[in-house]
């Protein structure tokens, strides 16, 4: 099964539906499986009083999470035609509910599956309502422990929901590479019996394509058209030619996992003769002469007797005479 790669592009349109299709547009061209933004109402999502987290206060001049969040929302027809326009060229459209109202919209949207976020986690009529859906659910888990993963989990499958992916995630903007943990992913494949996945926020590509070789199905990783765009998460987004970067090198590392089994390989069994070595003489043998430690040797290439047959041709009669370097026969 591929690797599933989500191109995060969040709210990084700035609240601009014709950025937001150029964003889906340079998703497809990078090779992504799904551009994924995020569907909210400033109202229901955060109180008059919320205040900015330290990475947002660096990034944007607003005072206050909604008012950030008021200019970047989309509209509901913005996000009808953007799924209209992800459907036309051909990559897969998906946006992150923040409320419950947004679910209900999303739901008769048809999105495909639903990617809940690290900070929903703990939101208990959140959960249910995603679960009542019965769709598939992508659940990050940023922020948590195993306690509160289990009991989303819990919830989660009590309400419906049948078909679940975890993805590893730190909520740091952007993350810490000591702070990425990504033995983490293990142990919740390990504790919860399920597929998982990692979801990135550190600067580069290198940690998400660790994760695909440590068994991680499902990638997601924020990008952006302009990294020096005003805004909470361009910072620690990539450009699209970074995105396509990671989806190649992805895509390289799906292959090289291979099925397990050792065994050589088609392109590689040609070389087995060159490589390996054989039996010969190390210096000039004449006929019937015992074949010793002192006139034999191992070396390239490999298509005479086996050295690992060494112990079964000591002793024996040279049945002809031998020059130097000569394979020998027995």
């Amino acid at each position: 099964m591929s690797v599933y790669i989500i191109a995060e592009a969040g709210v990084n349109h700035n609240g601009s539906f014709e950025m937001a299709c150029r964003m889906a547009a340079a998703a497809k061209a990078a090779g992504a499986d799904c551009v994924k933004y995020q569907t909210f109402r400033a109202e229901s999502l955060v109180s008059r009083n919320a205040g900015l987290a330290e990475y947002q206060r660096r990034n944007v001049a607003d005072r206050s999470q909604e008012e950030m969040l008021q200019r970047l929302e989309l509209d509901g027809e913005s996000f009808r035609k953007l799924k209209e326009y992800c459907d036309h060229i051909g990559i897969t459209f998906l946006s992150t509910p923040f409320d419950l109202e947004s679910i209900v919209f999303l739901d008769e949207l048809g999105v495909p599956f639903w990617k809940i976020p690290s900070g929903e986690v703990t939101d208990l009529p959140y959960l249910e309502k995603i679960a009542r859906t019965g769709r598939p659910v992508v659940m990050s888990t940023g922020m948590c422990d195993i306690a509160e993963i289990r009991a989303a989990l819990e919830t989660l499958k009590k309400n419906g929901s049948t078909d679940i992916r975890l993805l590893h995630c730190n909520t740091e903007y952007p993350t810490p590479f000591e702070d990425v943990n990504l033995q983490a992913m293990l142990t919740m494949q390990k504790e919860f019996s399920c597929e998982i996945g990692y979801s990135d926020h550190t600067k580069g590509i290198e940690v998400p394509i660790a994760a695909v070789a440590m068994g991680a199905t499902v990638i997601e990783k924020h990008f952006t058209l302009d990294r020096s765009l005003e805004g909470p998460d361009h910072k620690a987004s990539l450009e699209p030619d970074e995105l396509e970067r990671m989806v190649r090198s992805i895509r390289n590392i799906e292959q090289a996992m291979g099925d397990g089994k050792k065994r050589p390989s088609d392109s590689e069994y040609k070389n087995r003769t060159v490589a390996r070595k054989s039996i010969v003489a190390k210096c000039p043998i004449r006929a019937g002469e015992l074949l010793t430690e002192d006139n034999l040797t191992a070396k390239r290439p490999g298509t005479g007797i086996s050295p690992m047959r060494w112990y079964e041709v000591l002793g024996t009669a040279a049945v002809r005479d031998f020059d130097e370097d000569e394979l020998i026969e027995t």
